[in-house]
């Protein structure tokens, strides 16, 4: 039998969006028998100033231990599901950690949800989906 997926990568921000990109992605992974990592990309607060002071590092860790506890509770909520689940969380731009993820994880798949944004909306907001089909080393399948 051919395995085309060993290893899934599924993005998620916890929305209804990307719930439902988590689910596929939960669906593929038994089917193919593969491992499933469920990344979650946090944004670094912006700094008004260009300097760091206490306090931002306060709200930058404050932001990223709440990236991580929802994170946790994503992953837990995948127990019982007979599929070996990996939490990653990392920083930065959503779209660019996914494609660089894809490639360090050796991900057959990523799997990402998307709003479906159109017009000025999508030029003004970007689109992290989008980005990651153009860009991933890797198929990429986008759930709306």
């Amino acid at each position: 039998m051919i395995r085309p997926f060993t290893r899934v990568l599924v993005g998620t921000d916890f929305s209804d969006h990307a719930a439902r990109a988590v689910e596929r992605a939960v669906d593929l992974a038994l089917r193919y028998g593969a491992s499933l990592q469920v990344a979650h990309v946090w944004e670094v607060p912006l700094v008004v100033g260009g300097t760091l002071t206490a306090s931002d590092y306060d709200r930058i860790s404050i932001v990223e231990h709440a990236a991580r506890a929802q994170l946790d509770e994503a992953v837990a909520a995948l127990d019982g599901s007979g599929v070996a689940v990996t939490a990653l969380l990392r920083s930065g731009a959503p779209w660019d950690r996914l494609v660089t993820l894809a490639g360090e994880t050796d991900a057959d798949l990523v799997v990402v949800g998307t709003q479906g944004r159109t017009g000025l909306r999508r030029v003004l907001l970007g689109s992290v989906a989008e980005r990651v089909v153009r860009l991933s080393p890797v198929p990429v399948l986008t759930v709306h």
